[in-house]
């Protein structure tokens, strides 16, 4: 079964490709063939492929840049988002649509849960909320998945920065209290083929449709993720790094970061039947991946 993936060079389409499935047959397309804001190249692109269902993996991502590109943020992460998800319904095909964290205030003493009231604190984090709400108003065949701290061998991402840093530092100075969950981004493909497979199970159902957090299992501080990125690649030969652990106060950034973007993930597994791995195995797997050659080369963004 075909699945159409936007956004061919991020993260996450790209960690896609990287699946060995006999049920589904991945196809990414990026611009210029497949762009949001054009109606007319998302139309061809579901015409050529012909896919049972499609995975909105694009989206604008600069989270600082949006503070000052907010129209352009809503382009692609709001209307975009919508006519992806509208052009389905017109061919009859479910959408499963990526999310962030950022949809909340991070103000919430425990991990958020899917009933919990979205209010973002930064362009980027109304711009995806924004996008929920239009691809759900656009096709009622969807699955919004909220994730949270994203990295792979692919592209720009915390981890692939950490290790750049630990090649000329002995010590990085990294955010200590702000708490989410770094997740894989090959586990996040591995989540995403297990709504693909409930959806092809039952592709009329209802049940599965709806909002779900889906994240790594655990928590951690930026700072805690740092240490265990740099304990792995010290396991690899890399020199020793220290993390000296700041305050938010300490490395202010345009956008306003979630203090606290842990979430729940009970709705996901009863729905899908399936928990992604703890997010220090992702870790050991990321590197691991790295060094063997993955995202090296023509590999990368």
């Amino acid at each position: 079964m075909r699945v159409l993936v936007t956004g061919q060079t991020g993260q996450i389409a790209r960690s896609m490709g990287e699946l060995q499935t006999p049920l589904f047959d991945f196809v990414s397309v990026g611009r210029p063939i497949l762009d949001l804001t054009d109606r007319a190249s998302l139309e061809a692109a579901f015409a050529d492929i012909e896919p049972f269902a499609v995975v909105n993996a694009a989206a604008y991502t600069a989270v600082d840049k949006a503070e000052t590109e907010e129209a352009a943020a809503f382009a692609v992460n709001c209307e975009g988002a919508g006519a992806v998800a509208a052009v389905a319904r017109g061919r009859g095909i479910p959408i499963i649509h990526l999310s962030t964290d950022y949809v909340f205030a991070g103000d919430k003493a425990g991990p958020y849960v899917e009933a919990d009231k979205p209010d973002p604190q930064s362009a980027y984090g109304r711009s995806k909320l924004a996008g929920e709400q239009a691809v759900a108003a656009a096709n009622p065949a969807h699955v919004i998945l909220r994730t949270a701290w994203v990295y792979s061998p692919f592209g720009s991402n915390f981890l692939k920065t950490m290790l750049r840093l630990a090649e000329d530092r002995d010590v990085v100075r990294v955010v200590g209290d702000q708490q989410g969950t770094p997740t894989y981004a090959l586990d996040i493909a591995e989540g995403i083929s297990a709504v693909l497979r409930r959806i092809a199970e039952d592709p009329a159902g209802s049940e599965w449709r709806g909002t779900y957090h889906m994240v790594a299992e655990g928590e951690a501080t930026w700072a805690e993720f740092a240490e265990t990125i740099f304990a792995e690649a010290e396991k690899t030969g890399q020199a020793a790094t220290r993390v000296e652990v700041i305050s938010t106060e300490e490395y202010p950034t345009p956008a306003k970061r979630p203090a606290n973007s842990r979430m729940a993930t009970n709705a996901f597994r009863k729905q899908f039947g399936h928990q992604l791995p703890a997010w220090q195995a992702g870790v050991e797997r990321c590197i691991t991946a790295i060094n063997s050659g993955l995202g090296v080369m023509g590999r990368t963004s």
